[in-house]
């Protein structure tokens, strides 16, 4: 990697680049990120200390955790298919938290798989306003859409669409947008050695040049005084300086914000952030930005929920017998046969290549309604009538991850949601003092 080091060398002073090449000699960091849709920071605090896990605090995120021994804490644990964590590199949380979106604003991910930082941005939303996550790479795409569901995300959009359409058919759409670069990877080569076998000088640049036209395709989708944090998990600085430099060349409407962060170390142009494996993460790299003037944008039609009158009496009837309030009927979409709860405030998404508005409720069939997992997974557990809440280390639990069918409470009949200490991990239907399980196949511990 002498060539790599090379090239890193000049960003650094010698103390710090003989610490930078000894952190090469050590493990990469392993994190998990509480997410408050789900779980509160305190209920995670104590499930830890309970199991025995342990867990510490780090810088990149207010709910974010250094992970010693990932054996313990994985994705085959209940909390991850309850979606209450997510298990994120640390460093890779500080774009967001950079951004930091307000309840109630709109907020576009532009380069948004596998889906970590939409996920924490969701957090911060609480479930209002718009969240719309992107992704170029179709198959990435799938893969973000079922993170978004399994984190009980109900105000998101989730497209595979080109960067420049998508942002010209939505201008001045959003008060923030997150651009997490696809870049050379430089800063994932000790988490990530086989990259460095795809890594060249020559790439390096490509990066940049393609940097550069996704950050002036974002541009348009950014209202005048809004924010734009663009991020890499590169070291290089033609990705990152040097094409924040030339953006804001080009954009004379934008500047680039001080740097107010407790964590990583001024970047070369004094006002961004850089982060080391020696600052307690891998390499990232993230720069804030402030639209100052123009884009007043355009007239983005609204996407219209469904004539209430086409929607059948059976599935007003699930939704009434199944949560204490059908209100989220009131935002329902027909398309087809296909019923979908969207998001309070959602532009029209055709010809946007998405995949998701909202949230998959389920399909209408000729003379009853059948409910996917994903609208058990958004909803308020204390919305839901009927629960099956199980502990940790009841044996149940990891039977019905497996996709069996388990016994419960006789008294219980109908749909039901099966929760883990109080956090909603599936559903299933029950009957006669068993619950049939209706786990997704694909979700299900092998």
């Amino acid at each position: 990697m002498k060539d790599f080091f090379d090239r890193v060398k000049p960003l650094l002073s010698k103390e710090d680049f003989e610490k930078l090449k000894n952190e090469y000699g050590k493990k990469s960091f392993l994190g998990v990120r509480v997410n408050t849709l789900k779980c509160s920071e305190e209920k995670f605090c104590e499930i830890m200390e309970r199991e025995g896990i342990k867990v510490k605090k780090t810088p990149f995120s207010p709910v974010g955790y250094y992970i010693e021994d990932k054996s313990l804490l994985s994705g085959k644990h209940p909390l991850h298919h309850s979606g209450a964590v997510y298990f994120q590199e640390p460093s890779a949380m500080s774009a967001a938290t950079l951004l930091a979106p307000e309840k109630g604003e709109k907020v576009l991910d532009l380069c948004a798989a596998p889906g970590g930082k939409s996920t924490q941005l969701a957090a911060y939303l609480q479930g209002e306003g718009l969240l719309w996550c992107n992704e170029y790479v179709r198959s990435r795409a799938n893969i973000l859409l079922s993170n978004i569901e399994r984190c009980g995300i109900k105000n998101a959009v989730v497209s595979s669409c080109d960067p420049e359409v998508l942002c010209c058919a939505l201008p001045g759409y959003f008060d923030k947008v997150l651009v997490d670069a696809p870049c050379s990877g430089e800063g994932m080569f000790r988490r990530d050695p086989a990259a460095y076998g795809e890594w060249s000088p020559q790439h390096s640049q490509a990066c940049a040049v393609r940097q550069l036209k996704i950050l002036q395709s974002a541009k348009k989708a950014l209202k005048a005084g809004g924010t734009l944090v663009y991020s890499t998990c590169t070291f290089s600085k033609a990705e990152n300086e040097d094409v924040v430099a030339e953006f804001l060349e080009e954009n004379p409407d934008f500047e680039l914000l001080e740097r107010e962060e407790n964590f990583g170390r001024t970047a070369l142009d004094g006002r961004s952030t850089r982060i080391f494996p020696m600052d307690g993460g891998e390499g990232h790299f993230a720069a804030k930005l402030l639209r100052a003037s123009g884009n007043d944008g355009g007239c983005v039609k609204e996407l219209e929920p469904a004539d209430m009158k086409k929607i059948p009496d059976f599935v007003r009837d699930f939704f009434e017998d199944t949560f204490y309030s059908a209100e989220m009927l009131r935002r329902a979409y027909l398309q087809g046969d296909k019923l979908y709860i969207i998001p309070k405030i959602c532009p029209d998404t055709h010809g946007l290549g998405v995949l998701r508005a909202g949230v998959f409720a389920g399909t209408v069939k000729k003379n009853f309604f059948e409910p996917q997992h994903s609208l058990f997974m958004a909803e308020d557990t204390q919305n839901i009538r009927r629960k099956a809440d199980l502990e940790l280390h009841d044996p149940r639990l990891m039977k019905f991850l497996h996709g069996e069918e388990i016994d419960i409470d006789c008294s219980i009949k109908g749909y039901t949601a099966l929760c883990v200490e109080g956090m909603t991990a599936g559903f299933g239907k029950a009957s006669s003092g068993k619950l049939k399980n209706k786990y997704p196949k694909g979700l299900r511990i092998l």
